[in-house]
């Protein structure tokens, strides 16, 4: 049966690649935007490596904290917390230097009427902090959806492939990386672009939404006819092993899943696991945001669970009456509208 505490801890137990790469990476590791979806089993994840590797560092989380859940699990685990609105006036300044900093603060529902606000955090604040931090080696997040909508039968776009953002959110988002990109050749900042699509939490996550559709009798929506999803485990390791990798030549790296989901197929799975038929709205497409993350796997190796296990442990999870955060995805939109 599935528990709070036994998903923390699965999120939160470093890989052995993992903690040897920790003893690659100098210095402590400050992690920005960390009371999100991802940074609190980020930051643990990354103070259990160094336990582990029985090296001396701090991992220092910086965030409003507007969460008690989230403060009381970080305490426990000995994550340091400076608890701090990034936008106010002299609040970077006051921040301790730090040789590594992880980039997770951003903002994308309630874009649409807020559009300032969302280019705000998500380019102004980059600009800011690529240059309080211009010493340090820098993870920033970004998103998948800054590549153009691919073939579902393409393979999904690479870095190679050029942006085209859709929408004021996704724009905002290139504007965060064209910031630390500037900081990078302008300064020497070592960066490091860290391109997620969907990573799965079984509290949120792209399998949730489609779970709670198919038990709230909502239709899914099959414009987007496919996606990428990657474990959050496995995604969290890569934002960490990521910043040996951070230079001033800016590296760039996809991280997701290798399986292109079909949203009618995986909708099937989970509702056969739930006891429900799913239902179905809208046209498929041939067309989806899909990424491919071969040079992930190649630096990292593959991602250590399966969709078909997800799937599973998705469905069970909510048997079990698992805790939902209340963050859909969104990932059928199609137009940059958030």
């Amino acid at each position: 049966m599935w528990t709070e505490e036994k998903l923390d801890e699965l999120l939160t137990t470093p890989s052995e690649k993992l903690v040897a790469d920790m003893a690659k990476i100098d210095g402590d590791i400050m992690i920005l935007g960390a009371g999100g979806k991802m940074g609190p089993t980020l930051s643990i994840l990354a103070k259990n490596a160094i336990k582990k590797a029985g090296l001396e560092k701090k991992v220092i989380a910086v965030s409003r904290f507007s969460d008690p859940i989230v403060v009381d699990i970080l305490k426990k685990n000995g994550v340091e917390m400076i608890s701090a609105d990034l936008l106010q006036p002299g609040v970077l300044k006051a921040l301790p230097d730090a040789e590594n900093i992880i980039f997770m603060a951003g903002k994308k529902f309630g874009t649409d009427g807020n559009e300032y606000a969302t280019w705000a955090m998500n380019t102004w604040l980059p600009s800011r902090v690529a240059e309080r931090f211009q010493k340090s080696r820098i993870v920033v997040f970004s998103s998948g959806n800054l590549y153009p909508k691919v073939a579902v039968g393409s393979g999904g776009a690479t870095e190679e492939t050029k942006t085209e953002p859709v929408g004021e959110y996704c724009m905002s988002c290139q504007g965060r990386e064209r910031m630390f990109e500037y900081a990078a050749k302008t300064f020497g900042t070592r960066v490091a672009i860290y391109r997620l699509n969907y990573a799965v939490d079984l509290r949120y996550g792209v399998l949730y939404d489609m779970a709670k559709n198919i038990l709230d009798g909502t239709p899914i929506q099959e414009a987007t006819p496919s996606f990428n999803c990657i474990w959050q485990g496995d995604a969290n390791e890569a934002a960490i092993r990521l910043l040996q990798y951070a230079s001033s030549d800016v590296f760039c790296l996809n991280v997701t899943g290798p399986e292109t989901a079909g949203v009618r197929e995986t909708a099937y799975k989970l509702g056969k696991l739930l006891g429900k038929e799913p239902s179905f709205a809208g046209t498929p497409t041939d067309t989806a945001y899909l990424n491919n993350a071969g040079k992930m796997f190649k630096l990292f190796g593959y991602p250590s669970v399966s969709l078909d296990t997800l799937i599973e442990w998705q469905a069970q999870w909510i048997r079990d009456g698992g805790r939902a955060l209340g963050k859909p995805t969104h990932f059928e939109e199609r137009k940059g509208s958030y």
